[in-house]
Order: C-alpha cells, then sequence, then structure tokens
C-alpha cells in the first residue's frame, strides 16, 4: 500500500470530528483539474511513509483523534487498503473515504466489512461529461451508477460532491447531475482553485452567483445542495 502523505491533524476533512487524513497514491483518473496530480499520476516521487509508522501515531493520538479519512489518488486501487483499515478499527477509529467511485465492489466489502462510517464521492460531470471530466477517453458509467446508488442505500453517513468548473459545466450539465444523484441527502459544490498541481491551467472557477444559481437547479432533486470552499 502506497502511503504518500499523512496531514496529522484536520479540522475540515472529516465533518464534525478532529481527525487525520491519509494519502495513497495512484488514481485511475486524470482530471485536469486535480490539485494532487503527481501523487495520483506520478506516486513514486513522492515519499513512501511506512504502514507501521501511521499506525504507530494513530495509537500514539488514541483519545485525542476521532477519526481518519483516506484519501488520494484513489485509494480503492490500493492493494492492503482492507487490512490496513481493520487494523485502524481495532484502535478505534472512525474511518471516513473519499473516492472516485469507479471501483464499486470495492466500496461493497468495506461496507459489508464494517469499515466504513462515512463515504465522500466525487461527481465529476453529467453522464455524457463524465469521461472528459476525468481525463479519460472513456468511462464505464455503469460503475459510476452502481457506487452511487448502493452508497445512497447502504445506511451510511455519505456525501456527493463536484468541484464545479466553468468550461466543465453549465446548467444542463448540473440538471443531468441532478438527476444521477436523484433522492441524495447531501451535495456539496465545491469552488474550482488552480494550482502547480493542476495540469490544465486554463480552466476557471465560477462565481458564487454561478454557484448559487447552480443550487436552484439541483434543489428538486437533492434534499441538501451546499457550497464549500466559496469566499
Amino acid at each position: 500500500m502506497q502511503i504518500r502523505g499523512l496531514q496529522k491533524t484536520t479540522l475540515l476533512d472529516y465533518p464534525g470530528y478532529v481527525a487525520s487524513s491519509i494519502f495513497l497514491g495512484g488514481c485511475n483518473f486524470r482530471c485536469p483539474f486535480c490539485h494532487n496530480m503527481e501523487l495520483a499520476a506520478n506516486p513514486a516521487s513522492v515519499p513512501q511513509i511506512s504502514e507501521q509508522e501511521v499506525l504507530l501515531f494513530l495509537e500514539s493520538r488514541r483519545g485525542i483523534l476521532d477519526g481518519i479519512c483516506i484519501t488520494g489518488g484513489e485509494p480503492t486501487l490500493s492493494l492492503g487498503l482492507i487490512p490496513f483499515m481493520q487494523k485502524v478499527k481495532s484502535l478505534g477509529y472512525l474511518i471516513k473515504l473519499d473516492t472516485n467511485g469507479y471501483l464499486p465492489n470495492v466500496i461493497k466489502d468495506m461496507i459489508h466489512m464494517h469499515l466504513l462510517d462515512y463515504i465522500a464521492m466525487d461527481i465529476k460531470s453529467s453522464p455524457a461529461g463524465y469521461a472528459a471530466t476525468a481525463g479519460l477517453d472513456t468511462i464505464d458509467m455503469d460503475q459510476i451508477e452502481k457506487s452511487i446508488q448502493f452508497i445512497m442505500q447502504c445506511g451510511l453517513p455519505y456525501e456527493f460532491r463536484t468541484t464545479v468548473i466553468k468550461e466543465y459545466h453549465d446548467d444542463t450539465v448540473m440538471l443531468d447531475i441532478g438527476r444521477l444523484i436523484n433522492g441524495a441527502s447531501s451535495y456539496y459544490l465545491q469552488s474550482f482553485k488552480d494550482s502547480d498541481q493542476v495540469s490544465d491551467h486554463s480552466l476557471h472557477a465560477c462565481t458564487k452567483e454561478e454557484l448559487l444559481h447552480f443550487t436552484q437547479i439541483l434543489a428538486p432533486y437533492i434534499r441538501n445542495v451546499s457550497l464549500r470552499g466559496v469566499d
């Protein structure tokens, strides 16, 4: 398992809890707006942290931290992740997973083994625009839709979220996303931010007014639509 980063304390990544974030290398998407592109596309360039080091740290923070957020890259690609999660669970921690949802069977296994307490799945775009937004030539939307439906029905707290980009998202796309996740309990629109890691610097963020307009389009389909990372 490629642990390529450890944020020892975060109050933002796991809603309502004090947590640590663990970053795993490698990803099956190449989103042109990714702010962790080096971690996703070239994880060997990022120093590796041993599983033992992370577990020893978590052992030392029992009673101080509530949980961990496993993020990436795409965590579900990592061999050895489920045994690692079992060890984390044995320490009494809550576990939140950040995922792109492209490996629904892995997510199902984690839930059936009672290893997850919160799931955050990225929704890249509408079905018609999903591949381009994920940086791929083609995509199997059945995999995405399986994850969406399973997460919505699994009984765990969850959220869907989209990084909104002017070049990829408009009223029609948002309407189709609403239909894709119809009935979801929680959906966040996140503001795009350019950085050195982003591969396409021609992309632009939407204004707060544009994002608020999108929330109105989505409101008939989703119980709670909120903005995140917007000034």
